[in-house]
């Protein structure tokens, strides 16, 4: 029922969501000892999803959109604290931030998509 640009919009969305969450889940953890951060990939895969079907011939980016998936990694990066854990506070409440408005952004592109189509049913 929608186009392109909706589905990656709400993909988007999905994937902003999740890491606010991951985001907020390794703050929580900032006093945890061993604690490793973690952060969620999206782009990666979308654009060598698009890459394929690209190559592969045709047009189908709705399937490439439709397949794509965020994922969870663990930062394996060595702690500088002397508890093991390697969350980093300033970073995590850049991502935050940065994630959060993103992802208001993406909420009200849907929200302008709805009410063209409200205006155009109309």
């Amino acid at each position: 029922m929608f186009n392109n640009s909706v589905l990656m919009t709400q993909k988007m969305a999905d994937y902003l969501w999740q890491k606010q969450q991951v985001t907020l889940n390794n703050i929580a953890n900032v006093s945890t000892p061993d604690y490793k951060a973690q952060y969620v990939t999206f782009q990666d895969e979308l654009k060598s999803k698009l890459d394929f079907y690209n190559q592969a011939g045709g047009s189908k980016k709705r399937e490439a959109i439709e397949g794509t998936s965020y994922r969870v990694h663990t930062k394996a990066d060595e702690s500088s604290r002397l508890d093991g854990n390697n969350v980093n506070m300033d970073v995590e409440q850049v991502e935050l931030a940065s994630s959060y408005i993103q992802f208001q952004m993406a909420i009200n592109d849907i929200n302008s998509e709805f009410n063209r189509l409200r205006s155009a049913m109309k």
